[in-house]
């Protein structure tokens, strides 16, 4: 079964509002095995909409509705459809006693325009707004469907779950569920990432394989249909191992969440704890870290040491290390390095982390814009310090910065 969502509403073509009914109904229509291969908007004009029914009904199955069934003359989703089906408008006398009773236990006076909220397609079947008071239409028409729900969210996600799916599951039979998988990586960039799946991307069959980027990380995205859950991610799994052979190092989660969690989660297994010291990325790290619920317990602090003298004064890095001729300065690895280990030990972590470059838009000591080390301190080990040449604007350097930072305390935690 091929569905189309129609979301209709001048506001949202004016963007007022954010369309996130689309998105709601097309990860609940995935789980019901209901491809959605369309999305239209279209605004709250009767010819405009019943164009958009037509050019639907010709490429789908299925047409979901969101929006166009309040009170108001410019809610006329029901209206040009029943025009368009030949059918008249006929009062839900359910929902208009609940339209009423509502009215009558708060003392206010109803107006007319409120009765149309309880007006249905002939031949529809009702489905029940809890949340709300405009009634939803579910129909069948010469092997079409249409599917009416309320436009605000709060409405619509209560009905669709509901009386909505229930509908769906009689319309479609035995569909198979669509069952997906992220696989979160990092230290490797999209196309980098694709070019080493490549050999699984050009014969894939099923599951299919989905990568997209995210900043500072990328995500796969792999999905099957199958008619259970233990079946789909058999198959799931099987391509999992063969994605693990190829680039199994830079695979951090085998679950949708950014790389700081990962890290908070390995670090609270370990009973583990990390400190950091950063220069260009203004405290981006110990932000993300603590954006962790429960990283409290893994995360020792944190100091923002932006200019030389707070990195004397707070890490007692020689200003001649930071400053002079012949000083390797504040962007340097020798630096960096001494600001991690100089964190770790101040906090009594396991771990510091440290970052020092240059974020932009203009170089610093001499040295260009993109410049970012990143050091990684362990109790009893050698430091680590890593140098990266990143592009992008000020945000964007800052940003990465801060995800290879994670990365590589996350790659030397696992390797210990």
């Amino acid at each position: 079964m091929k569905a189309e969502i129609i979301a209709v509403g001048t506001e949202l073509l004016l963007g007022q509002i954010v369309n996130t009914n689309a998105q709601y109904l097309s990860q609940g229509l995935a789980n019901l095995g209901i491809d959605v291969y369309y999305q239209t908007v279209v605004g709250d004009n009767a010819s405009r909409l019943q164009q958009a029914v037509e050019t639907a009904r010709s490429r789908a199955d299925l047409l979901i509705f969101t929006g166009g069934l309040g009170p108001t003359q410019d809610d006329l989703t029901k209206d040009a459809l029943a025009e368009m089906l030949g059918r008249q408008l006929v009062m839900h006398e359910p929902s208009m006693a609940k339209i009423e009773k509502l009215f009558s236990s708060r003392g206010m006076h109803m107006v007319e325009s409120n009765r149309r909220q309880a007006l249905m397609v002939e031949g529809a079947e009702a489905l029940d707004n809890e949340t709300g008071l405009a009634v939803g239409n579910a129909l069948t028409v010469d092997d079409k469907h249409y599917l009416l729900l309320p436009g605000p969210p709060r409405e619509m996600k209560p009905m669709f779950d509901g009386p909505a799916t229930d509908w769906l599951r009689r319309i479609s039979g035995n569909a198979n569920a669509l069952y997906s998988r992220i696989l979160r990586f990092s230290g490797i960039g999209e196309s980098s990432l694709e070019a080493a799946l490549l050999p699984l991307i050009e014969g894939q069959t099923d599951p299919t394989i989905a990568p997209y980027a995210k900043e500072g990380e990328v995500a796969i995205r792999l999905s099957t249909k199958g008619s259970n859950e233990a079946e789909a991610y058999a198959r799931i799994d099987s391509m999992v191992k063969q994605i693990e052979a190829l680039v199994g190092q830079y695979l951090y989660a085998k679950e949708d969440i950014p790389i700081e969690q990962a890290v908070i989660n390995q670090l609270r297994n370990a009973a583990k704890t990390v400190a950091t010291a950063e220069s260009c990325t203004g405290g981006l790290l110990a932000e993300l870290l603590t954006s962790v619920v429960g990283s409290s317990g893994a995360f020792g602090g944190g100091v923002i040491t932006y200019t030389n003298e707070m990195k004397h004064t707070l890490l007692g890095i020689p200003l001649s290390q930071l400053e002079g001729e012949g000083a390797p300065g504040a962007i340097s690895e020798s630096t960096a390095a001494l600001m991690a280990e100089r964190v770790m030990e101040t906090a009594g972590a396991d771990y510091g982390v440290s970052i020092t470059g240059v974020a932009g838009p203009s170089s610093s000591e001499g040295k260009p814009v993109g410049l970012v080390y990143v050091a990684i301190a362990a109790k009893g080990l050698n430091t680590e310090v890593h140098e990266l040449q990143l592009s992008g604007n000020r945000s964007a350097i800052r940003l990465r910065a801060v995800k290879s930072a994670l990365f590589r305390l996350w790659k030397r935690m696992s390797a210990i």
